[in-house]
């Protein structure tokens, strides 16, 4: 009988989780480069007289390919949440990388004893990764089709996603308003390019094996000597997966969504 009542309550949860995550449509871009799969959640209570700010979350490596739902495993219910919703309406944007993309250009050495990363290298090419070359494409495409405000759009990340961020702010600092990197990376000389365009929170686990978090650490130095719109938030004994401590802050949206673009 409990186990039966514990298959129950595992059903129920599945279901739930499946139609809340439905309030995300499910879209294509179709580019020349190659077909993007994205999610989008629309404003609650939506206005037609007003525009929206827009967030675009880029996921890790894992969620990579052409399924549609693998990128809202991380994210996607942190967004959902009435209470947010409610307090920051806004579009919520989650593009699917392909797997044999990357968000930004990064090449790495691997320990094949641990499987782990122990030298990285970010070149930073003239032009995007493909996938990043259609994603601006897209929120183009969106900004012409919707209700999108120009002056408040932000991009958010993490891991691979995380390297994404710091890649697209420093290619397009006019675009973004402000940005979030959790267990992120990047080459570190590009710091100049969106230093005082873009505010960036920057979040890492000290203890993150995968992604070193002085990377983190290095741009946050590096910015803050600039006079940038900086923060760095290190969680101390967290590992990689450092998005669970970061999505419970709450300044985290208040502090993001006080970013906007000058007319």
């Amino acid at each position: 009988m409990r186990t039966r009542f514990v298959l129950f309550l595992l059903c129920f949860h599945l279901i739930a989780f499946s139609q809340d995550l439905s309030l995300y449509e499910r879209h294509y871009f179709n580019a020349p480069e190659l077909n993007l799969p994205y999610r989008l959640l629309r404003p609650a209570s939506f206005d037609s007289t007003r525009k929206y700010p827009m967030i675009i979350f880029l996921h890790g490596s894992l969620q990579k390919g052409f399924d549609n739902e693998a990128p809202l495993l991380i994210g996607g219910k942190f967004f959902l949440t009435d209470s947010i919703r409610q307090r920051y309406p806004a579009y919520i944007l989650f593009p699917q990388c392909p797997e044999i993309d990357s968000w930004c250009y990064f090449e790495t050495t691997i320990d094949f004893e641990t499987g782990k990363a122990t030298k990285w290298n970010f070149p930073f090419k003239r032009q995007p990764t493909e996938v990043s070359t259609v994603l601006m494409k897209l929120l183009d495409s969106l900004k012409r089709s919707d209700a999108v405000d120009s002056l408040r759009i932000y991009i958010g990340g993490i891991s691979q996603g995380g390297m994404g961020v710091v890649d697209l702010i420093a290619r397009f600092p006019q675009t973004f308003a402000a940005a979030f990197s959790i267990c992120g990376a990047g080459n570190i000389g590009t710091y100049k390019r969106f230093a005082h365009n873009v505010a960036l929170w920057l979040f890492h686990g000290n203890k993150d094996d995968i992604v070193p978090s002085y990377f983190s650490s290095n741009f946050y130095r590096k910015l803050s000597k600039a006079g940038a719109n900086v923060l760095y938030t290190e969680y101390d004994g967290v590992g990689h997966a450092s998005w669970t401590n970061a999505f419970k802050e709450p300044a985290l949206l208040n502090w993001l969504f006080s970013n906007h673009k000058k007319k």
